[in-house]
């Protein structure tokens, strides 16, 4: 009882002390909750529309064979049954109703300004016939159903954010033509719909232009009679069409499937629980820091308490309820504010174009549980060491001054110890390096990026005695007396200095290491871009989706061009000469592919690879099955002929363009495909006639404006595209790391605001013999300038090692360009002075406003 007391009382009588210690607690929590509570809603919200939209049982197309549905999908058709199976379906035992459904997400909606009306957030568009099960999740709230070719139904979001209305053109380009169409009507979601453009046709027309034929099918709707379960609705329908027909679900398996498509959720999920436990390792020093120095300002106090007999283990246990308490009182605020920030995020993509709704706010009860028991069991564990140090305080220290001597030993096995880490590290990073296989190489860089991480935390404390004095020749040494007295207040307890240091250094050397990857990745795509790729222009789809034929017609027909290449997958069952067989993509291309990237081969010539009866293969499966130019492969085209290919080129893997990828000609595709099994390109390539690069680029923009869904990029285009997709992914990791570098800084105040109140006594005196305020105030503005640069240096050196050792694997892939990005690199190191000035605002300025006798009189 006494010790909770005594925690109690010490706890509340230092809570201006332990506040940016509980913000740093409470900050990693509401990460973690945050994240959970957001993706738990998001799963709530896919459940609930996946639920609602899934018919008792659906009956589709019977699954496609392995690589047959992207085939299917670059095709631009989904796959069909006929309409015949709609009555079958509709004679089974237990149905009450059946209808068919028309549905295709191989389609771009746009306004009258040309504008496309698909999600920015990856949703897709998708369009189909209005039928009664669209009534389970959508109400007609204005107009009516569309009534034949020229009408369309379009959803209330993608209206409200559009801002069409009844009347407004719309164009829906499909693979079958452009259709021109009129709002006739505008549905509501009775559920939230996560983002997703839709609009409706007539059955008819859904059929003809989204399908390309009458009397087909993508689904069918089947509704069970009162007190038929799905399951035996199943197989009563399943006996009437034939088990092994179609492709037979109930609503709970359809759910099922379609959450399937949502596993980025989990992905989301875990990568930001990873950077909440980046914040969470940098709150620990900020915590360790705090008990550390409240520990040593409370010495003679400790000692008075063993003097009147308290046990070692009742000052522990005193200390470590502090931490409990702290951890408590964070990690309650932390789960509070969790949801909020959940809340917040769900606004975010909402802006975004992804609709989350609050009524859909998901908070399951391990939610508040993980964040208490993280915050807890972190801050308990932090302070674990300091109230060790507490328990070993002898009674003789209330005779002393406050403060406690240091241990010269512990500091001794503390070097040896670091510096072993270290080692071990920097060989493992070295091994990476070395690495001829990618698996092995990612391995040892990770455990180079542990144990280095760990050396350095562990050895920072004599890396500070070396590094702040060299840091202090430019930085401190101008200011005079002034900065000789910064420099020896961050020497003064070099431990202290290297775990306020450590925090800052954790999230620094992240950013560092990505910088380093994503500046190579960029650097090492354009050399290979600059040495493989002879086509001026490149246009393809934002999202992946085959060239329509429209626009293919219409760029074929730009005047300037020399030629136009298609570049297209179909899938095949390839069986080499050794007798093995691989299910696998053949990329489609015409003979000027040949011109437009030019690739190495091993054996034979890439031109070759287009003759009548050709192929190529990888110098990768060459080897490994012993292929060599003039054999003989067996080519299963899945929906076509099986025929005899003879291998006329093997192409080199080193580099990272086209690696792997095995050619044949269009022409032999089209040989041993039927018309309507083979797919669309999803690339084309175009290369201008001398002297006519610049006007062929403006003539293709203008041809290809009507279709806003493909990009066309020249080679400089085409680079800044790369840089910029890169420099957005960097942008949202160093938003994530943002978290764990403001903690960061919480730590250096708190650190900078201990240690004011620690030298107290020692201010007064100094402001007694001469020193101004304005003097003070900079003195404790560099001494905080030169810890965030030393925890800058250590951080960015050690995050361009990671990242040195990372391209070295990425080498492996091809991407053999070493990028540093020195721009961003010194900015960083500038940039973290200026963290340091703006963490001793509030301690320079509570010091400066010191009483000087009272300063002078405290103990």
């Amino acid at each position: 009882m006494t010790v909770m007391k005594t925690a109690r009382r010490n706890f509340f009588a230092h809570k201006g002390r332990m506040a940016l210690s509980a913000i740093a607690v409470l900050l990693s929590v509401a990460f973690v909750c945050g994240t959970l509570v957001f993706t738990d809603t998001m799963n709530t919200t896919f459940d609930k529309l996946f639920a609602v939209t899934s018919s008792n049982v659906t009956v589709s197309p019977k699954a496609p064979a392995e690589g047959e549905e992207n085939q299917n999908q670059n095709r631009g058709k989904p796959q069909v049954l006929p309409a015949s199976a709609v009555e079958s379906v509709r004679a089974a035992a237990g149905v009450k109703s059946a209808e068919g459904g028309v549905f295709s997400t191989a389609v771009t909606v746009v306004n009258s300004k040309n504008e496309n009306m698909g999600s920015s957030t990856g949703a897709p568009t998708i369009a189909g016939n209005w039928t009664e099960n669209e009534l389970k999740s959508m109400k007609i709230t204005s107009g009516r159903a569309p009534r034949g070719p020229t009408e369309v139904m379009i959803d209330a979001d993608t209206a409200e954010k559009h801002h069409l209305a009844l009347g407004d053109e719309l164009r829906t380009i499909a693979v079958t033509g452009d259709i021109r169409t009129k709002i006739s009507g505008i549905a509501s979601f009775t559920v939230t719909n996560p983002g997703a453009a839709i609009v409706y046709f007539d059955t008819a027309t859904a059929q003809d232009k989204l399908l390309g034929a009458t009397g087909v099918f993508t689904h069918v709707n089947v509704t069970a009679k009162d007190g038929v379960s799905d399951e035996q609705l199943k197989k009563d329908v399943a006996a009437a069409v034939g088990a092994d027909t179609y492709k037979l679900q109930t609503a709970k398996e359809a759910a099922a499937e379609n959450k399937k498509d949502m596993g980025f959720l989990d992905v989301m999920k875990y990568v930001m629980l990873g950077f909440a436990g980046i914040a969470f390792l940098v709150g620990i020093f900020l915590i360790f820091n705090t008990f550390s120095m409240l520990v040593a300002q409370r010495t003679r106090e400790i000692g008075l308490m063993r003097a009147i007999g308290s046990d070692r283990g009742q000052i522990n246990r005193s200390v470590l309820v502090e931490a409990f308490l702290l951890g408590v009182v964070g990690s309650l605020a932390g789960v509070a504010t969790g949801v909020g920030l959940a809340v917040g995020l769900m606004k975010l993509m909402g802006q975004m174009g992804m609709h989350l709704s609050t009524g859909d706010l998901t908070v399951k009860w391990t939610t508040p549980v993980v964040g208490l028991l993280l915050g807890i069991i972190v801050t308990v564990v932090a302070a674990y060491i300091p109230a060790r140090r507490a328990g070993k305080v002898s009674p003789m220290a209330a005779l002393r001054d406050a403060g406690t001597p240091g241990d010269r030993k512990a500091g001794t096995v503390r070097a040896v110890l670091g510096l072993v880490l270290t080692g071990i590290g920097g060989a493992a990073l070295f091994l990476a390096g070395a690495a001829e296989k990618a698996s092995a190489g990612s391995l040892w860089l990770a455990l180079g990026v542990f144990f280095t991480l760990i050396g350095f935390i562990v050895i920072g404390p004599l890396l500070a005695g070396v590094v702040v004095r060299v840091l202090a020749a430019p930085v401190l040494r101008p200011f005079g007396s002034v900065g000789r007295l910064a420099e020896r207040n961050a020497l003064r307890n070099p431990r202290r200095t290297g775990a306020t240091a450590a925090a800052l250094m954790i999230g620094l050397a992240l950013v560092a290491c990505l910088s380093v990857v994503g500046s190579s990745m960029v650097a090492s795509a354009t050399d290979e871009l600059d040495r493989t790729v002879g086509a001026d222009y490149i246009v393809s789809s934002q999202t992946g989706q085959p060239v329509m034929p429209q626009a293919e017609e219409a760029l074929r027909a730009v005047k300037g061009l020399d030629h136009v290449t298609a570049y297209r997958e179909v899938d095949a069952k390839v069986t080499a000469p050794d007798g093995s067989s691989l299910q696998t993509g053949l990329s489609v291309t015409d003979p000027t592919y040949a011109q437009d990237v030019r690739r190495k081969t091993t054996a034979g010539a890439h031109k070759d690879a287009y003759a009548p009866g050709s192929m190529s293969v990888g110098s990768l499966y060459a080897d490994q099955h012993h292929v060599k130019v003039g054999d003989e492969m067996t080519v299963a085209f899945t929906g076509g002929k099986t025929v005899r290919l003879k291998v006329a080129a093997i192409t080199s893997d080193e580099g990272n363009l086209d690696k792997g990828v095995k050619y044949i000609s269009t022409a032999t595709a089209e040989a041993n495909l039927p018309a309507d099994q083979l797919a669309r390109p999803f690339m084309l390539l175009a290369k201008a006639k001398p002297g006519q690069a610049d006007d062929a680029y403006t003539a293709l923009k203008a041809a290809m404006a009507g279709y806003p869904q493909y990009k066309v990029l020249n080679q400089t285009d085409y680079k800044q595209d790369l840089k910029d997709q890169v420099g957005q992914l960097l942008n949202m990791v160093y938003g994530l790391l943002a978290l764990a570098i403001i903690v960061a800084v919480l730590g250096v105040v708190n650190t900078l605001a201990l240690s004011v109140v620690e030298r107290t006594r020692e201010i007064g005196l100094m402001r007694a013999i001469g020193l101004s305020r304005r003097q003070l105030r900079r003195m404790i503005r560099l001494e905080s300038v030169v810890i965030a640069l030393f925890g800058a240096l250590l951080g960015l050196g050690l995050g361009m090692g990671w990242g040195a050792t990372a391209q070295q694997l990425l080498a492996l892939q091809g991407l053999k360009v070493l990028e540093i990005p020195w721009p961003t690199i010194i900015g960083v190191f500038a940039g973290s002075a200026l963290v340091g000035l703006f963490a001793a605002l509030v301690p320079a300025f509570r010091a400066g406003r010191m009483n000087v006798l009272n300063a002078i009189a405290s103990e």
